[in-house]
């Protein structure tokens, strides 16, 4: 029986097989495994790619969440975490890391609905918030670019200004993707990536990278991911030991070539999904926006007549992988409990989204024919 399953990853390797082994030939030639080459050339390479002024790699897209918001703790509060006053604006629709990120800068996560049709968060109820007498002492807000599709940056932007809060875009799963042409991670006032091996732009490891065009923003970020300064024996901050491998930042350089391919192949297999499952009774297809190039990390669509569960087993029973992505809202997990967190409204849209949303193989290099298999058999359960 095929078998399609979500990435296949040994496939990519094959593809950019001779670009890795020669990196990897490299470091293990020069043997300077921490901090070594290939990190400041792939902060450079990305830096200019993005079009920010500074780029600095990070353990893992989590730890950039967290060492972005602690720069700007120390810069605009000039402490090193915010406390439990300080209200972040995020997604309750995400990975768990987010509002983690939040509770370790020690500010305390406000989740607000998303949009039904994005699955990113809503603007229009983040203003509705601001404007609210349940608005605590905000500083910032934590917009999540779900799935590779950048939110409404316009709305958030314009809501920054008006009430002098700073931006942090998680761009995990959105590399390469833009708003009206500016690359995701270059508008706010920091952006942090993943390079998890499964994300658009994947290691093999954990890695990640942070986005700023804020001098003094990059600075502090670059003293925290080696233990809090720049002499690490007299340090100036609470840091961590956070730095970007040479291994790892060696195979995302060597991967970095194909990022701009590789979403355009993701694109292709989208649209045939789009053009080819449209007006399925009780199957709600991904949208984009205008403004928007989507990086198509994940091809998510929503079920609303029948068992999702029954859906995917009986296409794992057609060998055709699915996942959810995410199947429980962060504000109904045990972590934002206790008041370690606010919620404004119902978030509704979110719970309906954790109860019915699953994605679809979208493999970059999927062949026409195994992404033909899949709509055969979506379309078999309408």
């Amino acid at each position: 029986m095929k078998q399609i399953p979500m990435l296949d990853l040994k496939l990519e390797y094959e593809y950019m097989k001779s670009d890795i082994d020669a990196a990897l030939r490299t470091c293990l030639d020069h043997q300077k495994w921490i901090l070594g080459p290939e990190v400041k050339e792939l902060e450079d390479k990305i830096a200019a790619y993005l079009g920010v002024k500074h780029c600095i790699g990070a353990s893992s897209g989590t730890e950039a969440l967290v060492m972005s918001l602690r720069a700007l703790a120390i810069k605009l509060k000039d402490r090193e975490f915010f406390d439990e006053a300080d209200e972040i604006i995020t997604t309750p629709f995400t990975f768990t890391a987010t509002g983690d990120a939040i509770l370790r800068a020690g500010a305390t996560p406000v989740f607000i609905d998303i949009d039904p049709e994005t699955y990113n968060i809503d603007a229009r109820k983040i203003r509705e918030y601001l404007a609210s007498s349940q608005k605590g002492k905000v500083v910032g807000i934590l917009p999540v670019h779900l799935y590779g599709l950048s939110c409404d940056m316009n709305e958030i932007m314009q809501l920054a200004q008006e009430f002098n809060l700073f931006i942090v875009e998680d761009v995990a799963q959105a590399f390469g993707g833009s708003w009206k042409g500016r690359k995701l991670g270059s508008i706010g006032n920091a952006g942090a990536f993943s390079f998890f091996p499964s994300k658009n732009l994947g290691g093999f490891g954990d890695g990640g990278i942070m986005s700023t065009n804020d001098d003094l923003v990059a600075e502090i970020i670059r003293m925290l991911l080696k233990h809090g300064g720049k002499d690490k024996y007299n340090v100036d901050h609470v840091g961590y030991n956070g730095r970007l491998d040479t291994l790892q930042a060696a195979v995302v350089l060597a991967k970095f070539k194909y990022i701009d391919e590789f979403n355009e192949r993701r694109g292709k297999v989208a649209g045939h999904y789009n053009s080819s499952l449209k007006g399925i009774n009780g199957l709600t297809l991904p949208k984009s926006l205008p403004d928007a190039n989507h990086a198509w990390h994940q091809y998510t669509v929503r079920i609303s007549n029948g068992s999702r569960d029954e859906v995917q087993k009986q296409l794992k029973d057609k060998g055709i992988s699915t996942m959810i992505y995410y199947p429980y809202p962060l504000h109904k997990m045990k972590v934002f409990g206790n008041g370690r967190s606010k919620t404004f409204g119902n978030l509704v849209n979110a719970e309906l989204a954790s109860a019915s949303v699953f994605s679809l193989p979208v493999e970059p290099l999927q062949s026409a024919e195994d992404t033909a298999y899949v709509v055969e058999y979506v379309k078999e359960l309408s």
